[in-house]
């Protein structure tokens, strides 16, 4: 079973920056797809943007197009999400998650990802 650890949560003003990383226990390169998602209190988990570690395609939600950039190492099997430009409204903690379905990946729906992490904490002032 894979299992997926994030870090690099914190607490910013907005305008500032944090890089999230995702270490994965194991995976193979293809058909693999690591997506970060993310959940406010009294709201639903949505996605935020993910990647495809073979091509490194990557979906985005427009709520972080622009701002957000997903990239992954596959030598160290971390998937990285660097945040700039953040504003309270990114406040919530974020889980990276696993998915091995090529039909369904870069919708990001919650329920196409199998396996997730346990989640960090962003806290973005004004």
């Amino acid at each position: 079973q894979v299992q997926l650890v994030e870090s690099g949560g914190g607490s910013v003003q907005a305008g500032g920056s944090l890089r999230l990383s995702c270490a994965a226990s194991a995976y193979t390169v293809e058909n693999n797809y690591i997506g970060w998602f993310r959940q406010a209190p009294g709201k639903e988990r949505e996605g935020v943007a993910t990647i495809d570690t073979y091509d490194m395609s990557s979906y985005y939600a427009d709520s972080v197009k622009g701002r957000f950039t997903i990239s992954r190492d596959n030598a160290k099997l971390v998937v990285y999400l660097q945040m700039n430009s953040l504003e309270p409204e990114d406040t919530a903690m974020y889980y990276c998650a696993r998915s091995t379905s090529s039909d369904s990946w870069y919708r990001l729906r919650a329920d196409d990802y199998r396996y997730w992490g346990q989640g960090t904490q962003v806290t973005v002032s004004s």
